[in-house]
């Protein structure tokens, strides 16, 4: 196959998910080009040391109006109105330089604007998007729904600080349905939408109402490999250090551990938010928590935390997949996780890991149990690599993806018709 590939991703991984695949599918000798905006990282797991790459420019995104200082009205006009229009430009270049290269089938990854990409709107080839969450602020309560009208006092109306706050929100409301409203049009545009996992299916089906299917993704085991190494008195956990991942469970959790035995807290992460990451701190030395924190390391030094590390804790709010778990897994550690999300389909109590529910005193209880307990420790590390290296491993993957990939290009074989580039091109 002759596969496009577009993206607009950060690094973690969503992009760690994208670099496996086409790596996989360069491996098996299919032909693949990739596009994105320079608002994506192109530094993190690099597409470009594997298929060429074309960076197309995106107008707007992140730059300073240097004209004049723009008033509010006027940001939230440009901001979406503006953005959209500047989005569509860079796909309909990406689309002619695609079809000018008569592909096979264009494969999307997910934008960290818009999670549903534009690109499938303007290129006619049979369309898979690999859509790894919806855009969850717009949906999920994080902490509260951005739709749910406020609750007020008499008090709050004599309030100056309210009614500008109020007005702020007042005018956010529409653009977040313009958001809601072009990334379903987006949805709707792909012949096929993959995900990864049946939390995920269900996700997507709750935000757009469309069906999708179940692509697993696979850890790569010859990257991701039990070293054998001294396990060391720390837990880890992998993810950003954002709200969404809720640190501050684990800090709780961790400060209920009994004094004697409490281990340290490694917190691996890409992204951090310093003003949330602030909060975590304060908790941790309220609770006396010893805290580490790993950011943007290697993948040579993520495997080596891994292999010292004597088991990872996970609780982020409704993560759709959650790579962290199976790859400490193939490292050899047994993870402890709780009941949400996609964690439920790749954490199996008393197998690989541990899950418990979403509270701090049950997280507590089972890394006692885990520290305290050796022959449970070594059983479960046992069973965590065999669990992996059975069903989610990277060639398996890749198999599952290329057979959707082959199946939606055969469907849509009319495309093979002779049509030029130009009349590919939606408008």
């Amino acid at each position: 196959m002759r596969i496009a590939v577009w993206h607009n991703l950060p690094s973690g991984g969503g992009k760690r998910a994208l670099y496996d695949h086409v790596k996989g599918l360069v491996a098996r000798g299919h032909t693949v080009e990739a596009w994105c905006p320079p608002t994506a990282d192109c530094s993190y797991l690099p597409l470009a040391s594997i298929v060429p790459e074309h960076v197309v420019p995106l107008d707007g995104f992140g730059e300073v109006l240097q004209s004049r200082r723009p008033g509010l009205l006027y940001r939230l006009r440009w901001n979406t109105w503006s953005k959209l229009a500047s989005m569509e430009r860079h796909c309909q270049q990406c689309a002619r330089q695609m079809l000018a290269k008569e592909f096979d089938i264009l494969y999307a990854a997910s934008c960290i604007f818009y999670h549903t990409p534009h690109i499938g709107r303007f290129v006619q080839l049979p369309s898979v998007l690999y859509l790894q969450e919806p855009n969850r602020p717009l949906y999920e309560a994080l902490p509260e729904l951005p739709w749910v009208a406020r609750d007020w006092t008499g008090k709050d109306l004599l309030s100056l600080r309210f009614w500008r706050s109020e007005l702020s929100r007042q005018l956010l409301l529409p653009r977040l349905g313009v958001v809601a409203r072009e990334e379903r049009k987006n949805a709707l545009a792909y012949d096929q939408i993959l995900v990864n996992s049946f939390f995920s299916r269900e996700s997507v089906l709750r935000a757009f109402g469309i069906n999708s299917r179940v692509c697993y993704l696979g850890v790569d085991v010859d990257r991701f490999i039990n070293q054998n190494k001294k396990r060391e008195s720390f837990v880890v956990s992998l993810g950003a250090i954002i709200a969404s991942k809720d640190a501050e469970f684990l800090v709780d959790a961790m400060g209920m551990v009994s004094a004697a035995i409490r281990p340290k807290l490694a917190l691996v992460a890409n992204t951090i938010d310093p003003g949330y990451f602030d909060v975590v701190r304060a908790r941790a030395e309220r609770a006396q928590v010893s805290l580490e924190v790993h950011h943007r390391i290697s993948d040579e030094e993520l495997v080596d935390v891994l292999n010292r590390a004597r088991l990872m804790i996970y609780a982020p709010r409704l993560e759709p997949f959650g790579y962290a778990p199976l790859e400490a897994n193939a490292c050899g550690i047994p993870v402890i996780a709780t009941t949400e999300g996609g964690t439920r389909e790749t954490i199996q109590d008393g197998v690989n890991g541990l899950v418990v529910e979403h509270q701090p005193e049950d997280m507590a209880a089972a890394i006692e149990r885990l520290l305290r307990d050796d022959e449970l420790h070594h059983r479960l590390s046992a069973q965590a690599e065999k669990v992996v290296r059975e069903k989610w491993s990277l060639p398996s993957s890749i198999d599952r993806l290329e057979e959707r990939l082959k199946s939606q290009m055969f469907r849509r074989s009319d495309y093979a018709s002779g049509r030029s580039a130009s009349d590919c091109i939606r408008s």
